[in-house]
C-alpha cells in the first residue's frame, strides 16, 4: 500500500477571501494531515511576499498526478 502524503499549498485571495487560487507549494512532505496542519502558521510566515492582499494555507493530499507534474518530462510515468 501507497504511504499518502499531504502538501502545504500558499493560495492567493482577493480582499474578501474569495476566489483564491494557489501561488505556490511548499515543498516539504507530510506524512499526516494533521502535521500538515501544523505547519501552517510557519508556512504563512515564510510566504508573506505572495502578491495578494489576502493569502491561506491549504493542505492538499499528494495525488500522482501532483508528483508527475513536479518532475521534468523525460521522468515523467510514460514519458
Amino acid at each position: 500500500m501507497d504511504q499518502v502524503l499531504y502538501v502545504l499549498a500558499i493560495m492567493g485571495c482577493g480582499d474578501d477571501s474569495a476566489q483564491c487560487q494557489q501561488a505556490r507549494v511548499e515543498p516539504v512532505r507530510y506524512t499526516s494531515i494533521q502535521a500538515c496542519q501544523e505547519a501552517m502558521p510557519a508556512a504563512l510566515q515564510r510566504n508573506t511576499d505572495v502578491d495578494y492582499p489576502v493569502i491561506s494555507a491549504a493542505c492538499q493530499r499528494l495525488t500522482p498526478q501532483m508528483v508527475d507534474a513536479r518532475l521534468p518530462h523525460t521522468e515523467r510515468r510514460g514519458g
